[in-house]
């Protein structure tokens, strides 16, 4: 049953609660909501079966949470404390949280900022390219990519649009409940990326995850390394939209949360 929690600038967060056990906060990629890629994959079913209690959001601009147009309403930090005005809304001190692409970089941003909310992170479809944007093809961690994104989702004449990055992210875009103005504010909202040094000074248990031919992560070796205790899994002949709900992402999760 959807809930909604009110942020501090007046939006509305949709977040639903599963299950029972120990709760894992599910943050999902950009363009999608907690049904689609989290729902809809199997992941709830997977978490409470294993005797996790599901706590998923849909993050602003998302799913059924308030959509406003103006940027200033978006970036990952204002991300971040509403995924902890959910927790706290919820009953959850403490949570593994677990993102997937948008997802991850916001689960990194918790990791940084807010250990002390945060037990284990699971962070999907995120990899080398966070640190190095040549690391892979299409890298989305790359300012003027984002913006050939954004502008591509509001484009009246998607025709128009070349870039195959920005065509793919309109066409998810288009799909029926989805505001692609937005999204581009999303898209366009300042996001703060943290080092490599910074990264190393996370106690907290890290797991990354990547398809092998994402082509917007690259590997995710690079980015485990730089966490303290971090360890890496690549899901064979995957790429950056069907690793979300392949058994052995979902596999290496159930092991890592028990390690």
């Amino acid at each position: 049953m959807t809930q909604f929690v009110t942020a501090p600038d007046g939006v509305r967060i949709a977040y639903e609660v599963a299950g029972e056990g120990d709760p894992v906060v599910l943050i999902h990629g950009f363009a999608a909501g907690r049904v689609q890629n989290w729902k809809t994959p199997g992941w709830y079913e997977t978490l409470d079966g294993a005797g996790y209690q599901v706590i998923a959001l849909d993050c602003r601009g998302h799913g059924e949470s308030d959509k406003p147009h103006d940027l200033k309403f978006y970036g990952h930090d204002v991300i971040a404390r509403d995924v902890l005005a959910v927790m706290d809304a919820a009953g959850a001190s403490t949570a593994h949280v677990m993102g997937y692409s948008m997802g991850g970089f916001i689960a990194m941003h918790l990791l940084l900022e807010n250990p002390e909310r945060i037990r284990k992170v699971v962070i999907g479809g995120v990899g080398a390219s966070y640190l190095d944007r040549t690391a892979a093809v299409d890298a989305v961690s790359d300012p003027e990519r984002r913006e050939v994104t954004a502008a591509g989702l509001l484009e009246p004449d998607k025709s128009k649009i070349t870039n195959k990055t920005a065509r793919d992210f309109r066409e998810f875009a288009d799909q029926p409940g989805k505001d692609r103005l937005a999204l581009a504010a999303c898209m366009r909202a300042d996001r703060k990326s943290f080092t490599a040094e910074q990264l190393s000074h996370s106690m907290r248990p890290v797991l990354v995850v990547c398809g092998e031919n994402d082509a917007l992560t690259g590997p995710p070796g690079p980015l485990a390394a730089a966490f303290t205790d971090g360890r890496a899994v690549t899901v064979p002949k995957r790429d950056h939209m069907t690793t979300v709900g392949d058994k052995v992402h979902k596999q290496a999760v159930l092991k890592f949360f028990v390690e």
